[in-house]
């Protein structure tokens, strides 16, 4: 039988090979960590490589995700459906194996990583959802959830900011079930570290509420005693620091940021092979390793033990166990459409003027009674976002609940709540003011990557947010949005508009949603089931015109009732306007080109009016158009008062749309 060295050793062979052919990617890391990888995934992973979406799987997380081999290395040699064809061809076109893991991709890549940082972020959401989960579900001798969520990171996760955030909670949160290993190799791509990280690690960690050890990271008992001693720990997350050899066994460029990020060399291979004593050709691996490797048994034991227990638990408690695997699988409650349909009616009727903002409470007040998966959540603006409701319990250090105060973390609420949507069975959400999606665009943007469901709730959107001045006035944030592939922004004009746009962000199962909202009151407004639809739809015509349009005065958010003054206005000069209504462009862009004619008639001039820049807009009134905007920062003053000085004003738009006729 194959030794721990040798078994570890076809992850080095297999990481600088791939990387050589593809002269491409980062074998270091993954020739550095392969001694811990071996004892992680041999004696304590529970995982079952023939079905990677077992619900009680263990999570692994390559956060350092440069060293991507390391993973597909994992996969292919305990039984995944990664064969070595997809090894041959890392980093190439279409490849399982892109040059970072990419979630989708290959079978038991449980996360997008690379954004450094981002990767064990995402691991304190999956341990936080594990631990939500089992609180939710779990019953006296029934526990159903019981798993942990190994993360691997490097020096360049522990430099980036977010992984402060998401590490500091994790203490709070008292996460025993999830498991940190630093690959502590004093290397990143610049050299050695010295001259930029001299943090204390180990007392950093402890001051965030962890355990902590250090090891050597090519001892395999001193590596297995450490993960059982973190096992051990219950009530607070656990850091392993292994000092390691970045591209060990390389006899001229181990220890150096020459291995870091580039193929060794023809000559290093060959040389790194003779020192490794591992004599095969390159991807060839020995039945005796392939054997030591195989976890296909072991995990098909551990699923069907699993089952087992999931059926006296069903046998027990039976709409737990039902509910339990309609959230799994992410599928609405049974209930869904005709809860909704009659919240929209009711919201409808009434007709509330309202903030947009307070539109959003109103319907997450509606939506949580129906979602038990709901998961809110606000980075220290609760009172401001209106993300909370009484039915919620809130989150308290290491007191489950399903409302979290983030604190002031907006990247870290973010890139935590992708952990959580990754995991499964629950559905988040989380507020901030809009100026600071900033911050979290990098994890707003890997949910959109990963076609994640979850719900930004983004509030005080214009410089109708008023007297806290343009440092917090987000004039570019919602084009900026609008600009991310698979992203659903909806900026809604009253709360009919608000309902819908949360019903169907619920209901996007391939990608999240961004509600921007005003702090600002906005009026109410009734409308009849073709205006339901077409809200659905991303736009409609919400006020028609008299006769044949002379000009479409296309709006969104706060500004669609000036709009409607503007046509009104317009009218009375002899020009016959139409009135769209868009609160997601992305939305209106899917719809086929006969509903997109029907409400932006070819040939008719068009004027956008939106309190945000205008450049985003010309897709849309083209080059013959015109454009009510802010294409500069704004003032400190009460909102309204900024709104007529910037020039929403009938005024203003009556004049935009008589220049462009």
């Amino acid at each position: 039988m194959a030794t721990r060295r040798h078994l570890a050793n076809a992850i080095r062979a297999l990481s600088m090979d791939a990387v050589q052919k593809a002269n491409s990617g980062h074998p270091g890391a993954p020739m550095g960590m392969a001694d811990i990888a071996e004892v992680l995934w041999n004696d304590h992973m529970k995982h079952n490589p023939t079905n990677p979406n077992w619900a009680d799987r263990d999570r692994f997380i390559l956060s350092n995700g440069h060293g991507s081999m390391l993973i597909y290395s994992l996969l292919h040699l305990t039984g995944y459906d990664l064969p070595m064809d997809s090894i041959k061809t890392f980093r190439q076109l279409h490849s399982q194996c892109a040059g970072h893991p990419e979630y989708g991709y290959a079978p038991g890549v449980e996360t997008t990583t690379g954004p450094l940082g981002q990767g064990i972020t995402n691991g304190v959401g999956f341990a936080m959802a594990e631990k939500l989960m089992a609180d939710q579900f779990n019953k006296p001798g029934h526990d159903i959830v019981n798993h942990h969520t190994y993360v691997f990171m490097g020096d360049g996760c522990l430099m980036e900011g977010v992984s402060h955030e998401a590490c500091a909670l994790a203490g709070t949160w008292g996460l025993g079930n999830l498991i940190a290993f630093w690959d502590d190799n004093n290397i990143s791509i610049d050299g050695h570290i010295d001259g930029w990280y001299t943090d204390d690690t180990v007392k950093r960690f402890e001051a965030y509420g962890w355990h902590v050890q250090s090891v050597d990271g090519h001892d395999a008992d001193a590596i297995n005693a450490a993960i059982v001693a973190a096992k051990a720990v219950k009530d607070k997350p656990s850091l392993i620091c292994t000092k390691t050899i970045i591209g060990f066994g390389s006899p001229n460029k181990s220890a150096s940021h020459d291995c870091h990020g580039a193929a060794l060399g023809e000559e290093e291979v060959a040389l790194t092979r003779k020192e490794l004593g591992w004599e095969y050709e390159p991807f060839v691996i020995p039945a005796d390793v392939y054997e030591g490797w195989d976890a296909k048994a072991k995990g098909a034991a551990a699923e069907a033990d699993w089952n087992a227990k999931f059926e006296a638990y069903a046998a027990e408690y039976p709409a737990e166990a039902a509910e339990f695997k309609r959230r799994m699988a992410g599928e609405l409650p049974a209930n869904w459409k005709e809860a909704t349909d009659a919240f929209i009616a009711e919201i409808n009727e009434a007709a509330p003027s309202l903030a947009s903002r307070q539109s959003s409470q109103k319907a997450i007040a509606a939506l949580a009674p129906v979602l038990p998966e709901f998961l809110g959540g606000s980075a220290d603006l609760t009172g401001s976002n209106l993300t909370s409701c009484p039915s919620f319990k809130h989150v308290s250090g290491k007191e489950p609940g399903n409302y979290i105060s983030y604190g002031v973390r907006e990247f870290g609420m973010y890139a935590i709540m992708n952990g959580m949507a990754l995991h499964g069975g629950l559905l988040p959400f989380g507020g901030t003011f809009h100026m600071f999606s900033d911050y979290a665009k990098s994890a707003l943007r890997m949910a959109a990557l990963m076609k994640q469901r979850t719900i930004a709730v983004l509030t005080h959107d214009s410089i109708g947010q008023g007297e806290d001045g343009p440092t917090h006035q987000p004039i570019e944030n919602t084009a900026g949005l609008r600009y991310i592939p698979n992203m659903d922004v909806w900026r809604p004009s009253d709360a009919t508009e608000v309902a819908v746009a949360w019903v169907a962000a619920v209901e996007r199962m391939d990608g999240p949603s961004s509600l921007v909202l005003s702090r600002q009151g906005i009026p109410g407004r009734k409308h009849d089931l073709a205006d339901v639809e077409g809200i659905r739809k991303g736009a409609y015509v919400l006020s028609e015109a008299d006769g044949a349009a002379d000009v479409i005065i296309i709006a969104t958010g706060s500004e669609v009732d000036l709009a409607v003054q503007a046509q009104e206005a317009l009218k009375a000069d002899g020009v016959k306007a139409r009135v769209v209504s868009m609160p997601s462009t992305n939305v209106f862009d899917r719809q086929d080109q006969a509903y997109k004619d029907s409400v932006l008639t070819p040939g008719v001039k068009r004027v956008s009016v939106e309190a945000g820049v205008t450049d985003f807009w010309a897709k849309y009134v083209g080059l013959e158009g015109g454009s009510v905007g802010i294409n500069t920062f704004g003032e400190s003053a009460p909102g309204g008062v900024l709104m007529k000085h910037f020039g929403f004003t009938v005024e203003n738009v009556v004049n935009t749309v008589k220049s462009v006729l």
